[in-house]
């Protein structure tokens, strides 16, 4: 069954003629008539009669043109679903964001993304990077954000902020340098993040090869806790600069100094799997996360 064929139908049984439905359909009328004969040869029998004023449609025409206007108005709108699919992709997608980027972050990613992509809908599932990794390694993501991931054959991975980590003290302790020196750190009680952690990564992967042992009086999950410890007096931690913001007001009970040479940074990295290729949403989805002001998010 021929669309435009139909189409051609309609066009002149409503217009009662084939010159006047020639001129609309911008066709020769020699044309427009070798179409509509194509279509009685393929029925097998007449659809039009042709008479003093122009055009009728017979019983079989008529049967035709209820069907025909009904086919031709569900292609319309598959075209008109299929145009609103190119401009926005539909769909689900799950991203995997670590707590303290999701603390700033989740809100205008969330409002971008539905802006972006009316028709689509996001979750934001949050975790510690290892399990984040785990997770998008398993088809539980889509797309994650990863602080510090060991390189995996798995996944692909692109930098989209870079950081150095200070050692934060108690205010009321005495007056950090401006700059402490990798090796000095063994000289002040620690208190850091458990295993498994990025941070806790970067920090042993920088000090165990010079054989620097930290003095470790505890050791705590969440970043919160090491900043209330840490203000409290227990001892000193090693953080980037963005997990500061977690301390809130305890900021003014706290103290920071740069680490280095060498300096021990920290990433925050897009993670996309190469199991599964990407849909248009995730595509899309993943230039506006590197769109994001990823310093300023992860510092409020």
């Amino acid at each position: 069954m021929d669309l435009h064929q139909l189409n051609y139908f309609v066009h002149v049984v409503e217009a009662k003629g084939f010159s006047g439905a020639a001129i609309a359909l911008n066709l020769a009328q020699s044309t427009l008539s070798r179409q509509i004969a194509l279509l009685e040869a393929d029925y097998g029998q007449r659809l039009l009669i042709r008479t003093g004023r122009g055009v009728s449609p017979t019983e079989a025409g008529a049967a035709l043109l209820t069907h025909a206007r009904e086919m031709l108005l569900m292609a319309e709108q598959a075209r008109s679903e299929l145009r609103e699919l190119q401009a926005s992709p539909g769909g689900k997608l799950t991203v995997g964001l670590p707590p303290r980027v999701a603390l700033g972050l989740s809100a205008p990613l969330v409002q971008r993304f539905r802006a972006q992509f009316p028709r689509a809908s996001i979750a934001v599932s949050e975790g510690m990077s290892q399990h984040l990794r785990e997770w998008l390694i398993a088809g539980r993501l889509d797309l994650a954000l990863l602080f510090n991931p060991p390189v995996s054959p798995q996944l692909s991975f692109q930098t989209l902020m870079r950081e150095s980590l200070l050692l934060v003290g108690p205010a009321r302790a005495a007056k950090l340098p401006k700059q402490v020196p990798l090796a000095n750190l063994a000289d002040y009680p620690m208190v850091v993040p458990s295993v498994p952690n990025a941070i806790r990564s970067s920090i042993d992967a920088a000090l165990q090869p010079r054989r620097i042992e930290l003095q470790i009086v505890a050791e705590v999950g969440a970043v919160q806790t090491l900043l209330t410890l840490v203000s409290q007096g227990v001892g000193y931690t090693i953080l980037p600069e963005s997990a500061i913001a977690f301390a809130g007001d305890a900021i003014k009970t706290l103290q920071h100094a740069t680490i280095g040479p060498p300096r021990i940074q920290n990433n925050l990295v897009l993670a996309i799997s190469r199991a599964r290729p990407l849909t248009r949403l995730a595509r899309e989805t993943a230039e506006l996360l590197k769109s994001l002001d990823f310093r300023g998010h992860t510092q409020r």
